[in-house]
């Protein structure tokens, strides 16, 4: 029996989903865990879906010997030590695009109030002060858009801009296609210097720490403005707050920092607050009835899939073998490092015991090597626990 543990108030079509596909002990818990906690509550467990504050440290995955697979509920996956995870046979699953457009509305939605000065208006409207000089407010029609990360949400950004009026160029570190009229940057500093209006959708990784730093904000124009929907480490903060003090920037929207609270009761601390040309908004990018339900659909099919026949497509840190329906008496799982030579032993435990393989596929992925293994007839304990003892084994499972 899979224990499926689901934290973080993941959508209910998440739960739904995996009990129509038979699953019976699926646990949900609202909130994120400590580590101890996160340890006790996944003792028994086959899968845990999470978002993006539960942190699955090395550590405690080696404290979970019984966690086959880990399932987050949105686009990142930096909260999970994802080399530890494969090294241990642990496939770790996502959602790449199911939120995209929600990010992409709110990205547009924030470069239309902050070049119309919004949010300024708003809160002096707040405190009694009727302001309703033009100054420094512009339509967004003939802007310029500068996307930072041209990957599926930056590609959406720059689709939803155009049909506003915008002109729109990107820098990607990668050759992108280009989207409607979207234009490549050749460097970002070329970028900086020709938008308007600068959002960033890049991972959050060592490469992409800070890029947006003092020497990076000098580079824009004092009426451009920067918006961050995607990692809140991406961007210098006290940098952009210099920047927005000293009226080196028009305005600012964030929905990512470079820590958060971990909960609603913690204090949300920033020096931005009080910025009146600033919009934060707490990590909700993705945060709509729609982009939740296809989360919790997307990453509950990956997780079930992955249970019942050890599909692994898509997966983020382990070798991918497609979807193929479990038709046959017993599959058998060989999670090994990619050295020379387990293939061939393994085949040869099966020939040993007398077993005709009926189907068989084998991929590998860094370190990491993975097959799967179909055969017609019952398999006995023998040689499962022969096969979990190779020198190159890291997990060895039986359907």
């Amino acid at each position: 029996m899979n224990q499926i543990v689901l934290l973080e108030k993941i959508h209910h079509h998440a739960a739904s989903l995996l009990a129509e596909q038979g699953f019976a002990d699926v646990r949900e818990i609202g909130g994120a865990l400590s580590d101890r906690e996160l340890i006790d509550a996944l003792k028994d467990a086959s899968a845990v879906g999470i978002r993006s504050r539960t942190q699955i440290s090395a550590a405690i995955l080696d404290a979970l010997p019984n966690l086959r697979t880990i399932a987050c509920f949105c686009i990142g996956t930096n909260q999970v030590d994802l080399h530890a995870a494969g090294m241990r046979g642990i496939p770790v699953f996502n959602a790449p695009f199911s939120n995209t457009r929600s990010v992409a509305e709110l990205v547009i939605a924030q470069a239309i109030l902050l070049l119309r000065r919004i949010p300024e208006k708003n809160a002096m409207a707040h405190r009694g002060k009727w302001d309703k000089n033009a100054d420094g407010a512009y339509e967004v029609r003939n802007k310029i858009l500068g996307i930072i990360g041209y990957g599926n949400i930056g590609a959406q950004v720059g689709i939803l801009a155009e049909s506003v009026g915008m002109r729109v160029c990107y820098f990607d570190v990668e050759n992108k296609l280009p989207l409607g009229n979207a234009k490549s940057m050749t460097t970002l500093d070329a970028l900086l210097r020709h938008s308007d209006v600068v959002t960033l959708h890049v991972p959050g990784e060592a490469a992409t720490e800070n890029i947006i730093n003092q020497e990076r904000l000098a580079c824009m124009k004092p009426s451009a403005v920067l918006i961050n929907a995607s990692r809140g480490n991406v961007v210098q903060i006290d940098a952009l707050d210099a920047a927005l003090r000293q009226k080196k920037l028009a305005g600012a929207a964030l929905d990512v920092f470079p820590t958060e609270p971990g909960n609603e009761k913690e204090e949300f601390i920033s020096p931005l607050r009080g910025l009146d040309n600033v919009i934060l908004t707490p990590h909700i990018g993705g945060s709509t009835e729609e982009a939740q339900e296809n989360i919790g659909r997307e990453v509950a099919d990956k997780l079930a899939r992955f249970l019942l026949a050890g599909t692994t497509r898509s997966a983020v840190n382990f070798p991918e073998i497609s979807y193929q329906a479990k038709s046959v008496r017993s599959r058998i799982l060989h999670i090994h490092r990619n050295e020379p030579g387990v293939i061939a032993h393994m085949n040869a435990a099966f020939a040993e015991s007398g077993l005709n393989i009926v189907a068989q596929q084998l991929q590998t992925r860094a370190e990491i090597g993975y097959a799967m293994t179909d055969v017609d007839t019952p398999i006995a304990e023998e040689l499962m626990s022969r096969l979990r003892s190779g020198p190159a084994t890291i997990r060895c499972e039986l359907l």
